[in-house]
C-alpha cells in the first residue's frame, strides 16, 4: 500500500508519500515563517492563500521523487482537523478532488493522531499501548493510547500550550516568531557560572513549577510567562539567564508530569510528539527520566517533530491498513476536534 498525505492544519504545507512495505518514499515541507513573522504570529488568511500556492508544486515534487503517478496510489491521507479551518479546508478539498480524479478513497485524519505516531517514520518497533506526552504551539497533553484510535486523556495544560509560552516568552526577550527555537539557542548561552548584568548567578533565578504542588496531571504555563515579565520588567537578569529559567522550568514541569502519568497509566513505553519534542534540553530530560524507570522513549526526528506530510500518509496508511474506507465524497475539516472523539480501530 502506498499513501500520500497533505498536511495544511496552520502554516506549514506538508506532503509526503509512504509505502507499507519500504516506508518513507518522499517528503517535501514548505514553511510560512516568512510570510508571518512579521505580523508576530500566524495570519489565517495569508495562511490558506500561501497553501493554495504550494500545494500542487509539491505534489509533482514527491510524485516525482517516489517515481509514480496518482492512480498507483492506494488512499489520499489529509489533515482534516484541529486546526486553522481556511488552512484545513485548502488541503481537504485538494485530497478530496485529487482521490475522485485518481478513483481511490480519501481519509481523513486527525492531525494530533499523526502526531502521536510520527516516531513510527522511523522506528517501527514502537506496538501499542504507550503514553504519549503531546507538546506542541496548540496542545500540550498526556494521553494513554491503548491502540489506534483508542486514546484517553490523562492530563493537558489549562491555559497556555507549551509551544506557546515558548513563543510568548520569547517575544517578552525580544527575539521574534517563531520564537521557540530562537530561545532554546539563547537558553544554550547561559550556564550556573555565567554572571548577569547585576552581578547575581544565573543559579540564582529559578521561576515557578506551575501546579507541581498539586495532585493531578493537568499543567499550566500562563504564571510562568507572568514570572518571566517580571523577571523582564525588573532588568536584573541577561536575556540568556531568563531564556536558560524558562527552559528549566517547563522541562522539570513536563519531565514531573510525565513520570506520574507512567505510573498512573503502567504503560511500558513513553512517545514524546509534537514541536517542541525537539527541544534538545526536554528530550535529555525525559530519556532520563525514562531510563531511570525502564521505560523506553521515543521521539520523532527532529524534523518530523513539526507539522509535516508524511506523519499524515503515516496515520493514514495505519487507518487503511486497520480498515477505514471513504463513506462518502464529503470534504471534511474541523477546526475543533477532540482527540478522544475517534474511532478505535484494530491496532496494526
Amino acid at each position: 500500500m502506498r499513501v500520500l498525505g497533505i498536511e495544511t492544519s496552520c502554516d506549514e504545507t506538508g506532503l509526503a508519500i509512504v509505502d507499507s512495505e519500504v516506508g518513507l518514499l518522499a517528503h517535501r515541507l514548505h514553511s510560512q515563517v516568512d510570510v508571518h513573522a512579521v505580523y508576530g504570529g500566524v495570519v489565517p488568511e495569508l495562511a490558506s492563500r500561501d497553501h493554495i500556492q504550494r500545494i500542487l508544486p509539491l505534489l509533482r515534487e514527491v510524485l516525482d521523487e517516489a517515481e509514480m503517478r496518482g492512480p498507483e496510489l492506494s488512499a489520499v491521507a489529509y489533515t482534516a482537523g484541529p486546526g486553522l479551518l481556511g488552512a484545513l479546508l485548502t488541503g481537504a478539498s485538494v485530497a478530496r478532488s485529487l482521490a475522485y480524479g485518481w478513483g481511490i478513497p480519501a481519509l481523513p485524519v486527525h492531525h494530533l493522531e499523526g502526531h502521536l505516531l510520527a516516531p513510527l517514520l522511523d522506528d517501527a518497533s514502537l506496538a501499542f499501548p504507550f503514553l504519549v506526552l503531546l507538546v506542541s504551539g496548540g496542545h500540550t497533553q498526556l494521553i494513554h493510547a491503548r491502540g489506534l484510535g483508542a486514546y484517553e486523556l490523562l492530563g493537558e495544560s489549562i491555559d497556555d500550550a507549551a509551544g506557546e509560552a515558548f513563543d510568548k516568552t520569547a517575544k517578552l526577550l525580544g527575539l521574534g516568531y517563531p520564537g521557540g527555537p530562537a530561545l532554546a539557542q539563547l537558553a544554550a548561552t547561559a550556564d550556573a557560572e555565567s554572571v548577569t548584568k547585576s552581578g547575581a548567578s544565573f543559579g540564582g533565578l529559578r521561576l515557578p513549577r506551575p501546579m507541581l504542588d498539586r495532585p493531578g496531571l493537568d499543567m499550566s504555563f500562563s504564571g510562568l510567562k507572568t514570572a518571566v515579565r517580571t523577571a523582564v520588567h525588573k532588568g536584573q537578569y541577561a536575556p540568556a539567564a531568563i531564556a536558560r529559567a524558562f527552559e528549566e522550568a517547563v522541562t522539570e514541569t513536563l519531565v514531573e508530569k510525565t513520570r506520574r502519568a507512567l505510573e498512573h497509566s503502567a504503560a511500558p513505553t513513553l512517545v514524546v510528539a509534537g514541536g517542541v519534542a525537539a527541544n534538545v534540553r526536554l528530550r535529555a530530560g525525559l530519556e532520563a527520566m525514562g531510563q531511570a524507570r525502564g521505560v523506553p522513549v521515543f521521539f520523532p526526528r527532529p524534523a518530523f517533530c513539526t507539522d509535516n506530510g508524511a506523519m499524515i500518509a503515516l496515520a493514514g496508511l495505519r487507518r487503511l491498513q486497520a480498515g477505514a474506507t471513504e463513506s462518502d465524497l464529503a470534504i471534511r475539516a474541523r477546526a475543533r476536534w477532540p482527540l478522544t472523539e475517534l474511532v478505535a480501530e484494530a491496532s496494526v
